[in-house]
């Protein structure tokens, strides 16, 4: 089993819904010998279950972790863009059972797209294939870019399984072209994260976040549990 699996399966196991299952089945666990004890760790991990399915309180945690939003282009001192890979769509049937990109990783290209057409920086996307594809992430990730978005991209890194790696391999990439300060285009949720990774590598980070989380306004459904907000 390799390292990204292990990884994952813990990261899955220790976020909900995985930490909340874990509860519950402890609450079960201990049911017989502390009914009421027991009772109460599967109500709490009910509850908590409820919460986290809802769009009012999912919404929340996610914004929770966005930056303020302002135009990256604002500080002009960005040599050049950095796309983070955010998943593949292996085998898309439509479009001839070629490897390409998930609609995460679409959202951050057609941003990426739109600050290099303002800012004419060059633009490298980083993702590997930790699944063990053929087609990298960054190799999808610039045929989307080159032949859907016409632009440009000069470097890609086809080989991290992780933001760290991202982060440590684009290092490697740029600091070779003499560039230090970068655009990072990721999901608004993902850019502290994101941004420590790139700063811990010697990187100047300027965030360019995209994907925030929007609302009209609040309805019932809002409340209701669905597995897209959990």
């Amino acid at each position: 089993m390799s390292s990204w699996v292990v990884t994952n399966t813990l990261a899955l196991l220790l976020l909900p819904p995985g930490c909340l299952l874990l509860l519950a089945a402890y609450g079960l666990a201990i049911a017989k010998r502390r009914p009421r004890a027991g009772r109460a760790v599967v109500g709490a991990a009910l509850l908590m279950l409820y919460l986290v399915s809802t769009e009012y309180v999912a919404d929340r945690l996610l914004r929770s972790l966005e930056p303020q939003a302002r135009d990256p282009l604002a500080d002009g001192r960005g040599q050049a863009i950095v796309v983070l890979g955010g998943g593949q769509y292996f085998a898309a049937p439509e479009y001839a059972g070629a490897d390409t990109v998930t609609a995460q990783t679409l959202v951050r290209l057609r941003y990426a797209a739109q600050l290099h057409r303002a800012s004419g920086k060059p633009v490298l996307v980083t993702g590997g294939s930790p699944a063990g594809a053929a087609t990298s992430e960054a190799g999808a990730m610039k045929a989307v870019l080159e032949r859907e978005f016409s632009v440009p991209v000069r470097w890609t890194e086809g080989e991290s399984r992780t933001t760290l790696e991202n982060a440590r391999l684009s290092r490697r990439t740029l600091s070779a072209a003499g560039i230090d300060t970068v655009y990072l285009v990721t999901h608004g949720w993902h850019m502290a994260r994101a941004r420590r990774a790139f700063e811990h590598e010697g990187f100047r980070v300027i965030p360019a976040p995209t994907a925030y989380t929007t609302g009209y306004r609040l309805t019932a459904l809002d409340f209701m549990p669905s597995a897209r907000a959990l």
